[in-house]
């Protein structure tokens, strides 16, 4: 089978598309074939080794999985003889290494879940580490709760146009936080306001939140305590690249600011999960969470579509298509 893979670290052309042998089940695992995979900021931070702290979980010297991708949507072939929650024919959606290729295994009790039936495979293979997080930030970390009001910084990208959309299911009040060419799209997911950070700066607003999600980290911790209120809580997803520790510099503000702020500061790495996911699908079959999808790629153009990624010009979320 064709899959994406790499044996070093580096810029998207460290990424080849090459023959790999078919995967096969074990007992316990499902065999995919995939049809969509999403592409997530997290491949490329796999793909370039960076920040570097990651290295100590992915390889040292070169990575010690050359497979790519997380995202993926696609249709049972095979089950092991252990597995009883799936069949042949089945169409699912989840997370899994190696995602980048045409086939997959994964366990049954992994990120796996059944896909809704009016939901396409592009719209399924968008949503697992982007919505995921959202939905574990605002309801985990956040606490969100019906008729609080949260404030997402970075509402056009991957997690922030899925944690609009899961806010409202919430019954939260939303604003969001973009560029000037995306307001209208976000407000089209259910933003109530939508604060265009070319013209106006939310930290100077009247506005007080019970809770922000933070994916930009382009304002200190202090700024943001002056519009929450005094038991709101701030969530931060990933954060500035950066070579050494990049993404995970939320978590080290966090814990120096913390002891001088009134609220509670958090960061979150997302757990992938098959109840999350089927959560998830309830609501995309509901119609209250789609995918919004910027551009398709096909797997020979992955090295192209996860620099796409790598610019963090994306509105919403970028596919491979399989087909």
């Amino acid at each position: 089978m064709k899959a994406v893979t790499y044996g070093c670290y580096g810029g998207p052309e460290v990424l080849a598309y090459v023959d790999v042998p078919m995967p096969v089940p074990k007992a316990d695992e499902v065999l995919v074939k995939v049809h969509a995979a999403g592409v997530n900021p997290l491949d490329w931070h796999f793909m370039r080794g960076s920040p570097f702290v990651m290295r100590l979980m992915t390889g040292i010297g070169a990575p010690s999985d050359a497979s790519m991708g997380r995202d993926f949507a696609g249709e049972v072939q095979a089950v092991g003889e252990k597995v009883t929650r799936f069949k042949p024919g089945d169409r699912v959606f989840g997370g899994a290494n190696g995602a980048f290729a045409e086939y997959l295994v994964r366990r049954e009790t992994g990120s796996i879940a059944l896909m809704p039936d009016n939901v396409s495979f592009e719209q399924a293979a968008a949503v697992p580490v982007a919505a995921i997080t959202a939905l574990q930030a605002l309801r985990d970390n956040g606490q969100l709760q019906a008729g609080q009001k949260v404030l997402i910084n970075g509402s056009s990208g991957g997690v922030g146009t899925y944690a609009v959309q899961i806010a409202k299911s919430m019954g939260a009040e939303v604003h969001g936080v973009n560029s000037t060419r995306n307001v209208e799209m976000v407000l089209g997911l259910g933003a109530d306001r939508v604060f265009d950070y070319k013209k106006e700066n939310y930290t100077e607003s009247d506005e007080r939140y019970d809770l922000i999600l933070d994916m930009v980290g382009n304002h200190s911790l202090l700024d943001n305590s002056k519009v929450m209120k005094p038991t709101g809580r701030l969530v931060q997803v990933g954060g500035p690249s950066g070579d050494w520790v990049g993404p995970f510099r939320g978590m080290i503000e966090a814990l120096l600011t913390a002891p001088f702020m009134e609220q509670e500061v958090s960061s979150i790495m997302a757990q992938l999960n098959g109840d999350d996911l089927a959560n998830l699908a309830s609501l995309m079959s509901a119609g209250k969470v789609t995918s919004q999808i910027d551009r398709r790629f096909s797997l020979a153009e992955t090295a192209q579509a996860v620099a796409y990624s790598e610019t963090g010009r994306a509105r919403g979320k970028i596919i491979i298509g399989m087909d």
